[in-house]
């Protein structure tokens, strides 16, 4: 835990106590001050879920074809996220997924708008004399 300095209306200076916080639902870890990751624990019924997670429950709730409770809303997101860390096998750094992904479409085969393959297998383009510009004087 630590603290943070910050200023009240009447800038006094006082302490706030900050913890860091995993979601029980993603697993992202956020700093939040004890009196959020109070707030959102009484919401959800002792679990820690981020922003994020809390937005997804949200529209899980409205999504459903029944009426169904925020608990019911916050177990489908939760084993939907389990279900996709599995499948995912290791976590991988968002920065090198992305670099991977890149570094593929730089290498693929795929034939630009303006490659040979392209224009190959397009008509020819057959020029008139209609086709050439006029300059008047």
């Amino acid at each position: 835990m630590q603290e943070v300095e910050s200023f009240n209306s009447e800038t006094q200076l006082h302490f706030v106590q900050v913890e860091m916080a995993r979601c029980e639902s993603c697993g992202l870890t956020e700093e939040c001050t004890l009196a959020y990751i109070s707030r959102i624990r009484e919401r959800y019924n002792g679990r820690w879920i981020c922003g994020l997670c809390i937005e997804a429950v949200k529209y899980e709730v409205l999504r459903s074809q029944m009426l169904i409770t925020t608990e019911e809303a916050l177990n489908r997101h939760v084993d939907f996220c389990r279900k996709f860390r599995s499948l995912s096998g290791e976590t991988e750094d968002p920065i090198s997924a992305i670099g991977r992904i890149l570094r593929r479409s730089l290498h693929s085969p795929r034939s630009m708008p303006n490659s040979p393959m392209r224009e190959s297998r397009r008509m020819p383009l057959i020029r008139c004399e209609s086709c050439f510009p006029s300059i008047s004087r």
